[in-house]
């Protein structure tokens, strides 16, 4: 008996998220309201350098990235003033879930839940009312570390994970990888080859139409790079050589 309440009462409440979760994700894609973010920086490691660099950050370090979205979405003729607001948090102290870099389907669900309940068990004390989106900003040593694990984002809990450099040099490109992992937050899907990192011709093009085709000027968001040749690709500097394509505005809810 007692067994059959515990199932019962789990099945209500993954009901209850499962619709939430659904609810959420109708009302973000309308664009009839500002979708509110909320960054939250972690360190990955206790270098000084990496936490004197979290400390010094302003919410004006991420003000491009607000402002690109709104530029970017009046592009696509969004109706509304504002459609991005992206505030700073606090820091965080507590590192999600490491994504399985290979596995069975169900160990990616299980990853999912895991991250999912971190995300709210790590926020659920902080003061004030819950963002639309959380996007967790984690800044590694770029004196100790060359590459960076994949970052991730799930749209069903409306969280990503942006894996950065604790270095100012490389705030352009953080902005990058930021933004890139909020838009999948929304649907956006990935426009390049995992295989090659290349971009995918034409959707991953930020202009397919160009002739001649190489080099693009640009790099689509979702494609992270700017193709410079059929078999090469360099990573935008900034925001500023990014543009929002329209397969992408397309998943976001932006263009029918």
């Amino acid at each position: 008996m007692l067994a059959r309440l515990r199932q019962s009462v789990l099945v209500y409440v993954l009901l209850l998220v499962l619709a939430s979760a659904w609810l959420t994700q109708q009302r973000t894609r309308s664009w009839q309201n500002t979708l509110w973010v909320e960054i939250n920086p972690i360190s990955a490691s206790e270098n000084t350098q990496v936490s004197e660099f979290i400390t010094s950050l302003e919410l004006k370090d991420f003000a491009p990235m607000e402002n690109y979205l709104n530029a970017q979405a009046n592009q696509f003729d969004v109706n509304l003033a504002r459609p991005f607001r992206i505030d700073l948090g606090p820091q965080l102290h507590s590192l999600p879930p490491v994504l399985p870099t290979q596995g069975s389907w169900l160990q990616a669900v299980l990853w999912s839940l895991r991250m999912r309940w971190w995300a709210m068990s790590t926020t659920w004390s902080l003061e004030g009312p819950e963002p639309d989106i959380r996007l967790f900003t984690v800044f590694h040593d770029p004196t100790a570390t060359v590459t960076l694990e994949r970052s991730v984002a799930l749209q069903k809990g409306m969280v990503a994970i942006a894996n950065l450099f604790a270095e100012q040099a490389t705030q352009g490109s953080n902005l990058v990888v930021a933004t890139h992992e909020l838009l999948h937050t929304l649907g956006a899907t990935d426009k390049y080859d995992r295989a090659t990192n290349l971009p995918i011709y034409p959707e991953g093009f930020a202009d397919p139409q160009r002739n001649p085709r190489y080099p693009q000027p640009n790099a689509e968001i979702m494609a992270g790079r700017i193709p410079l040749t059929e078999t090469e690709a360099a990573i935008p500097a900034s925001l500023r050589y990014t543009r929002i394509g329209p397969k992408t505005a397309q998943e976001i809810g932006w263009q029918p």
